[in-house]
């Protein structure tokens, strides 16, 4: 991610395509959609929620990083609800696990460790998990889910940490202005 550092007023506009939390937040989002799509009732309320709070992820953390121009508090607000809003999601998938008397795959089972080593591939996309996800039953599928979002929301934690750091470090877009005066009447004139 990139730092705030390097002078500028207002820091060029992230570029939320980088961030490997958007990445997993869109592959989330499109299995989401899926699972949903396979193995729910589209009349049932729960479809509805559990695609919203994965958009809400992915979308939140596209706003954040737009809203990172001119407002860094902005920025980290909602990157906090995008983390929000996939652990809401990620209770759905355990709801779904408890409801229905399935396995959740213990963190280091071979399956989970699995899913996760699939979560490590640099040019990771829906791609890497298609297989699975279209032809594994419910519960494998809610469990790969479930790992994609602990990576998502550890990714996220990160990032809203090193957010919260680098704002504390700048002053902030308030504190900004009154830095660029003084450094300005502290340059030697010519």
């Amino acid at each position: 991610m990139a730092s705030r550092k390097g002078g500028q007023f207002l820091p060029r506009q992230g570029n939320y395509a980088d961030l490997l939390s958007y990445r997993k937040a869109m592959i989330i989002y499109d299995l989401t959609w899926r699972f949903c799509e396979r193995f729910l009732d589209k009349r049932d309320r729960t479809v509805d929620q559990m695609v919203q709070a994965a958009r809400s992820g992915k979308q939140n953390i596209i706003e954040g990083s737009k809203a990172s121009v001119t407002s860094a508090g902005g920025e980290i607000r909602l990157t906090n609800v995008a983390r929000a809003s996939l652990e809401e999601l990620l209770e759905d998938y355990r709801d779904f696990h408890r409801t229905r008397n399935c396995v959740l795959w213990p963190k280091d089972s071979k399956e989970a460790l699995f899913a996760r080593k699939l979560g490590t591939e640099r040019a990771e996309t829906y791609e890497t998990y298609r297989e699975f996800i279209e032809t594994r039953p419910a519960e494998v599928v809610a469990n790969i889910a479930i790992c994609l979002i602990h990576q998502a929301n550890y990714l996220l934690d990160r990032q809203i940490r090193r957010l919260e750091k680098d704002f504390s470090e700048s002053g902030g877009v308030r504190g900004k202005p009154s830095r660029v005066r003084r450094n300005i009447r502290e340059k030697p004139q010519s």
